[in-house]
């Protein structure tokens, strides 16, 4: 297998990762506005992503340098397209992070009140955008013969590009309400398993109609097709046996049925897109693939050789977090 395979295989990994690791971030901070009741509960709700919300938007900063320095065209024009869509999101995190650190800094509800809606806004934000950012890997953009974006706000937000953005809200949601459901106990608890209940039927439509656009309008015929479609059965089975996982109360196995769901989204997303990177809606041989994109062999090699020490301890060290803050909490842990 050539370097840039290998590294494109690399780069779908670190967004699939982000996007099953921040998923449930997004989807309890979306909790913490209308299902918490009370500031104890939202405090609940922010201390038990508290220890690893932060370790979770690593995967993004990687998958980000990782597309730069091994795809630069792909960066390049994929970046210089979605910028506003790209700062808003980036404007959110970061208030999203403010929000987690100043909410407990002032004494009144006032001051509470509006770092919540901070950590609401900043969790819809990204879970939405990230949706129709990377469906319009998978439909391409209108790319000249320089690979420059020649298009319009409307080649951005399309009906399946904003079909892509209400299956990650939808799912995060429902991936968030399961997390809620492993880390609480008491009512907090039992009212996240229900809210999860109504949520599945939902998110495992949206995720079979956007499976099934995929495969039958973006991927390309032989064996890609057939490991899309493999892929998006993959990923509306994982939604509905979190759906039974969590009817009969075993909510663990509920959690890894999402989490397996939204890492088989990504995996059609990317297997769609190969050989492609980012394909040209205008003509095909406009489009960026695996080779032209890629950075040189010797820039790949170089990258590798990092990689190999780095990745295994980076994930080791995350694991041990996820490991030490395994433990359930309730409101009789609040002070």
């Amino acid at each position: 297998m050539e370097l840039a395979t290998v590294w494109f295989v690399l780069v779908a990994v670190l967004w699939i990762g982000y996007l099953a690791l921040e998923g449930f971030d997004f989807g309890v901070g979306l909790l913490t506005r209308r299902f918490a009741r009370g500031d104890t509960e939202r405090r609940v709700l922010i201390n038990i992503i508290g220890p690893v919300w932060d370790g979770n938007e690593v995967w993004v900063i990687t998958a980000v340098g990782a597309t730069f320095a091994a795809f630069p065209e792909w960066y390049a024009t994929a970046w210089s397209a979605y910028y506003l869509p790209l700062v808003l999101i980036l404007l959110a995190l970061i208030g999203r992070g403010l929000a987690f650190e100043y909410r407990a800094k002032g004494d009144t509800e006032r001051w509470r009140r509006r770092w919540d809606l901070v950590i609401f806004a900043g969790s819809l934000v990204p879970a939405f955008s990230w949706g129709v950012l990377l469906a319009g890997f998978a439909q391409g953009l209108p790319l000249d013969a320089n690979h420059d974006f020649a298009g319009a706000g409307n080649d951005i937000l399309t009906p399946y590009t904003l079909l892509g953005g209400v299956l990650t809200l939808t799912v995060s949601l429902l991936h968030g309400t399961h997390y809620v459901a492993v880390k609480t106990v008491g009512d907090i608890r039992t009212r996240a398993r229900r809210l999860a209940g109504r949520l599945a039927l939902p998110a495992a439509a949206v995720v079979a109609v956007f499976g099934g656009w995929t495969v039958l309008g973006y991927a390309d015929a032989g064996a890609s097709r057939w490991v899309t479609g493999v892929c998006a059965a993959a990923a509306v089975v994982a939604v509905a046996a979190g759906a039974v996982a969590n009817a009969r109360g075993r909510e663990g196995r509920a959690f890894a049925a999402t989490f397996t769901g939204v890492v088989a989204f990504g995996a059609m997303l990317f297997a769609s897109l190969y050989p492609d990177v980012l394909p040209s809606t205008l003509s095909a041989a406009d489009g960026l693939t695996v080779d032209n994109a890629s950075s040189s062999d010797y820039t790949l090699t170089v990258m590798t050789w990092v990689a190999v020490p780095f990745v295994p301890a980076v994930l080791a060290y995350q694991s041990w977090v996820y490991w030490t803050f395994r433990h359930r909490l309730g409101v009789q842990h609040i002070p």
